[in-house]
C-alpha cells in the first residue's frame, strides 16, 4: 500500500468513525464535539482531493460558524446537565435495514456508471481561478446575493428588536 492509500484510509476512518459517535452518542455535547471532527475530516477529503477552496470554505463556515453556533447553543442552554432525558434512537433493526437498503442503491447506481481510468495529476490550487471567476464572469450574481444577504440580515436584526421592545 502506498502512503496516499493509507492517508486516505486513515482520513475516512476518523471521518466515518466521528459521524457514528454523532449519530450514536446519548449526550448532545459529546455529539456537537464529534461533529467537529466530521467536519474537519471532510475538509481533509477535500485537500486530498486538491479542492482547496473547499476545504477552507467547509473549515469557515461548518467548524467555524455553524459548529461554534451549536456547541454555545448546548453550552449556553440552561440546565442541561440536571435532565434525565437522553437522546431518543431508533431501533437497531430499522437503522441496520435502511443501512442496508441505502448501500444497496449505492452500489446499483456506482455499477451502472462507467468510471474513467485514474489519472495522476499534480496538485493545483483552485482559489485562483475561483476568484477570477468571482470577480469577472459571475460579478453581477456575487454582487446582487451580496446585497440580499444584506437585507436578511438586516431584517433578522429588526424582528429581533421588534421582540425586544414587545417584553
Amino acid at each position: 500500500m502506498e502512503a496516499n492509500q493509507i492517508l486516505f484510509i486513515a482520513i475516512a476512518l476518523l471521518t466515518v468513525l466521528s459521524a457514528a459517535v454523532v449519530a450514536f452518542s446519548n449526550k448532545i455535547i459529546h455529539s456537537a464535539f464529534a461533529l467537529l471532527a466530521t467536519f474537519t475530516g471532510f475538509a481533509m477529503l477535500y485537500v486530498y482531493l486538491s479542492a482547496d477552496y473547499l476545504a477552507v470554505t467547509q473549515i469557515i463556515i461548518y467548524v467555524g460558524g455553524i459548529l461554534i453556533l451549536i456547541i454555545f447553543g448546548v453550552l449556553m442552554t440552561h440546565k442541561i446537565y440536571s435532565t434525565t432525558k437522553k437522546t431518543a434512537h431508533n431501533s437497531i433493526l430499522v437503522s441496520l435495514l435502511g443501512g442496508v437498503l441505502a448501500a444497496g442503491l449505492i452500489l446499483f447506481i456506482i455499477s451502472l456508471n462507467p468510471w474513467a481510468a485514474n489519472i495522476a495529476k499534480d496538485f493545483s490550487p483552485t482559489t485562483a481561478v475561483i476568484g477570477k471567476e468571482i470577480l469577472t464572469n459571475y460579478l453581477l450574481p456575487f454582487e446582487i446575493i451580496s446585497v440580499l444577504l444584506l437585507g436578511a440580515l438586516i431584517g433578522a436584526i429588526f424582528i429581533a428588536r421588534q421582540e425586544d421592545k414587545e417584553k
